[in-house]
């Protein structure tokens, strides 16, 4: 198979995931759109010259090291934006239900962005792209029992986070 098709293959399974990964970071979709772009185009450049190794590792990072960019370019680095992150409430709860979920998924997001941008990463390509560990060390070159430290600490920061908001509980 030749290296168009190699590429249109990973770009058609990871380009959702991806884009996903970079509008949760920048809360922008032209800019979720522009970075995704530009991740694809380097990953590409990189994949005529020379074989990687586990390309959704190479996208992820590369995906992180241009939102990283982007937010040095903007002055902005160490703060993301979760408003925008879809949400599906249950259609079988009842209004009340939908309320309260949707109240207890915004208050979720606001303390996710008082996180660490680490924090964030960890919980975010666990939580909600669903990767392994393995796949997460990959991605933040880091080893499997040190990224799994990094996400109990995570989550434990999120935890404590909440808890410092008003009217949120675990219930």
């Amino acid at each position: 198979m030749d290296k168009r098709k190699q590429f249109s293959k990973i770009y058609d399974k990871f380009v959702n995931s991806i884009f996903r990964f970079i509008f949760i970071k920048v809360n922008s979709i032209e800019v979720a759109k522009d970075l995704t772009s530009e991740t694809f185009l380097r990953v590409w450049e990189k994949f005529q010259n020379s074989k990687i190794g586990n390309p959704k590792a190479f996208l992820y990072r590369t995906a992180r090291n241009l939102v990283t960019d982007f937010y040095r370019e903007k002055a902005k680095i160490n703060k993301t934006y979760l408003e925008s992150l879809p949400h599906l409430p249950d259609p079988r709860s009842n209004l009340e239900e939908k309320i309260i979920l949707n109240e207890k998924v915004r208050l979720v997001k606001n303390a996710l962005s008082n996180l660490k941008e680490d924090y964030q990463e960890a919980i975010i390509l666990r939580y909600i792209d669903g990767l392994s560990f393995k796949e997460i060390s990959e991605i933040l070159e880091k080893s499997p029992s040190a990224t799994r430290v990094l996400v109990h600490r995570a989550l434990l920061a999120l935890k404590k986070e909440c808890n410092k908001i008003d009217g949120f509980s675990s219930s």
